[in-house]
Order: structure tokens, then C-alpha cells, then sequence
């Protein structure tokens, strides 16, 4: 690798594949939303690919404590870094975005509205 494709690499980074974990309580409306949610951003804004788990505590409830999951649905974003949870159905897209580290912050939109 020359010195001009290096800098070329570290200036544009491949896109990486995002590793999620959706924990959800069986098919209540909320847990049935937050599953289309992200299975829609996932397809228009993960080019690189993704692997998204969905977890239903009523059938698997041990699992919970391994994430520290408190609230459902829960979104974990383990892959790339930093690891990010996000609580609720997930319609709210800009927050989701953001999260996920997909979407810069707006300064004067500090809590994701829109």
C-alpha cells in the first residue's frame, strides 16, 4: 500500500457492518413497531451490512441482564463503536440516526426531536 492509498483509506473509511441486539416483549404494538422501525433503517441506511438480533424477553428472559436491558424494546448498538442503547419504538428517526451514529447531533436539537 503506498503512502497516497493510506491516506486516501483513512480519509474515506469503508462502511462497517453494524452489529444490533432488539429486545422486545412479545408482539405488543410498541414491540411489533420497533421491529419494522429498525428493520426499515437498517435497509435504507446500512450500506455495509448489518446483523440485528431480535430478542423476546417473555420467551428468553435470562438474556436481559447481559445488556443490563431495564425498559422494552431496547436497542443495543454493539458494532462499530461506541456501544449505544436506545429505549422506546424507535419512530422517532432523527434520535435513532443519531444513535446509531449514522446522523451528526444538531446543536440545537440536543435531545432528537425530528
Amino acid at each position: 500500500m503506498t503512502a497516497q492509498q493510506f491516506e486516501e483509506e483513512l480519509a474515506n473509511p469503508a462502511p462497517q457492518e453494524y452489529v444490533l441486539c432488539l429486545y422486545v416483549a412479545g408482539s405488543t404494538p410498541k414491540s411489533i413497531r420497533a421491529v419494522e422501525n429498525i428493520k426499515r433503517l437498517c435497509e435504507e441506511q446500512m450500506p455495509a451490512g448489518y446483523d440485528l438480533e431480535v430478542i423476546d424477553l417473555y420467551q428468553n428472559p435470562s438474556v436481559a441482564g447481559a445488556d443490563q436491558v431495564i425498559a422494552v424494546p431496547t436497542l443495543v448498538k454493539r458494532l462499530p463503536l461506541p456501544f449505544r442503547k436506545m429505549i422506546g419504538d424507535l419512530s422517532n428517526e432523527g434520535y435513532v440516526l443519531r444513535g446509531l451514529g449514522l446522523k451528526k447531533q444538531n446543536s440545537e436539537d440536543p435531545y432528537g426531536a425530528g
